[in-house]
């Protein structure tokens, strides 16, 4: 075993779109588990959008990371240490390490994997927090009966591709908005979506709302909201009455700080919200946090899926912690293609 270990750290806290020097590499001694303690190398870590919201200084869901601390995210590691009962070396587990190669734990809130049943990977992706997020948005606040029209905004991410399949197992029209002709091809031939826009091909809003109006001539029910932006605007004339939006992100006005100066331009607030309210629409905001006692059944029928090739997912890979940052960067201006990781040490389930 290694005597050194790594980490990330906020160095500063991002003015706009984060850039590499408000990360910071560090290099410290690999700590020893105490008793009733376990030692950790993180395999994989997960990169997700909620992460850029953690490194502005502002009153949210969560605290922000502080100035100076481990930049927060889920992790697959092996236990490499254990003064601990219930887990033995070698034992593959799921937790929030954070954006660092090693860890200590006390056991609290980890899931132990079982490769045979998956690759380990996709507990942080389709099987992990972006599935049930995408499980939970859907059937809970989505509400949807077959038949009716469901338009998914980042189709070809962790979150989005995952509702889209669902939304197809369970009788829906599927158009999707993606960035770019390949990501567009993908949702459809692979996974399996009627139709899929291409939101880098449309000039504006009322542009993507004709290719949208095309794609979806009985109007629009369930809008699976991961963007915000033009899409939003693109896609709220279309809704009908008593359609339902899921409001799980706005990835692009992340980086225009805590309250999203960008959305002003995008929107007007009278406009908004008389469309909510003339066409009776319900709109959810949810954190998944709240509702992690749905995972037995999420799990159940989505490995299911996955396992009977009704659900498939992609990855997208970045090599060594330190390529973190720039992989995260690129991830918030849709570099990214399906779920986005990095492989932070061998994956010793992986041949």
């Amino acid at each position: 075993m290694t005597d050194m270990m790594q980490r990330i750290v906020l160095a500063a806290r991002p003015q706009g779109t984060p850039k590499p020097a408000d990360f910071r590499l560090e290099s410290l001694p690999v700590p020893t588990p105490g008793k009733g303690e376990i030692l950790v190398r993180v395999i994989w870590l997960s990169l997700d959008p909620y992460m850029r919201g953690r490194m502005d200084d502002a009153k949210s869901y969560a605290d922000p990371v502080p100035l100076g601390g481990v930049m927060e995210g889920g992790t697959v590691a092996e236990v490499i240490a254990s003064d601990h009962p219930k887990w033995q070396v070698g034992d593959i587990v799921e937790g929030r390490f954070g954006w660092q190669s090693h860890a200590i734990s006390d056991g609290a809130m980890l899931r132990r994997l079982d490769p045979a049943q998956a690759p380990v990977s996709t507990a942080l992706g389709v099987l992990g927090m972006p599935g049930i997020t995408a499980y939970v948005g859907l059937n809970d606040h989505g509400r949807p009966k077959a038949g009716e029209t469901l338009v998914v905004s980042a189709a070809t991410g962790a979150v989005g591709s995952l509702v889209g399949q669902l939304g197809k197992a369970y009788g829906l029209r599927v158009v999707g908005v993606a960035g770019g002709a390949r990501k567009c091809a993908f949702a459809v031939q692979e996974l399996g979506f009627d139709a899929c826009i291409d939101h880098r091909a449309a000039a504006d809003a009322s542009a993507m709302r004709k290719e949208l109006a095309k794609e979806c001539p009985a109007g629009v029910d369930i809008y699976f909201e991961n963007v915000g932006g033009k899409t939003l605007e693109a896609v709220l004339p279309l809704m009908n009455p008593l359609g339902r939006i899921p409001v799980c992100g706005m990835i692009s006005w992340y980086n225009e700080g805590a309250l999203g100066a960008g959305a002003a331009s995008t929107m007007s607030m009278p406009a908004l919200w008389r469309s909510i309210l003339v066409k009776r629409l319900a709109v959810r905001g949810f954190i998944i946090t709240d509702h992690y006692d749905r995972f037995p059944a999420f799990l159940a029928e989505v490995s299911g899926h996955l396992a009977s090739g009704k659900v498939t997912y992609r990855e997208t890979i970045a090599e060594g912690l330190e390529a973190a940052p720039e992989a995260f960067i690129a991830m918030l201006g849709g570099g990214n293609f399906g779920k986005q990781l990095v492989r932070v040490s061998p994956d010793p389930t992986r041949g």
